[in-house]
């Protein structure tokens, strides 16, 4: 456990101490079962309120951080989302896709169905099958798993921590 992983389980253990004292000392004045001195009852309350402050204190520091994390892996999504479409269209490229082939290719590697992206594209499955067929053949690959294996392999291969260069 870290220095700081430490710090904060202390404060957390104080604000408990200070509630169970806290609760026993109103449970003392509500029910009269056992008495407490009142300079000790206030030294609980005062207790008790510098936990809450600091609790809230690192609460809100905690949230920052969280927020700042979870901007930076948002960054780091979108980066690698914008170098997975860049690979992609390298790739189509390479083997000389036409726009048509493309679509179907990425909506293939989307997961849809051959009646799904007829649908989408406003053609017969036929169409659809004969040019899955084609990108198949110009991919080198005997189907769609294989495909989108080639793809999931360069994704594994791509750097994460650098921004993507932009396109000429």
């Amino acid at each position: 456990m870290d220095k700081e992983s430490r710090l904060y389980l202390a404060i957390l253990i104080f604000q408990v101490v200070c509630a169970i004292l806290f609760l026993l000392g109103l449970i003392s004045t509500v029910t009269g079962l056992f008495q407490i001195n009142w300079q000790f009852y206030e030294a609980i309350e005062l207790a008790a309120a510098l936990g809450l402050l600091v609790g809230a204190g690192l609460g809100g520091n905690m949230l920052r951080r969280s927020l700042k994390e979870k901007g930076r892996m948002q960054q780091q999504l979108k980066a690698a989302s914008g170098a997975f479409m860049d690979h992609l269209s390298d790739q189509f490229d390479e083997w000389m896709l036409t726009p048509a082939e493309r679509d179907v290719a990425l909506f293939a590697i989307k997961g849809m169905s051959t009646a799904e992206i007829a649908t989408l594209r406003g053609v017969s499955e036929g169409t659809i099958k004969a040019q899955t067929n084609a990108i198949y053949r110009k991919a080198d690959v005997s189907g769609r798993s294989q495909l989108l294996s080639f793809f999931i392999d360069g994704l594994v291969e791509l750097p994460m921590d650098t921004p993507r260069a932009e396109k000429a």
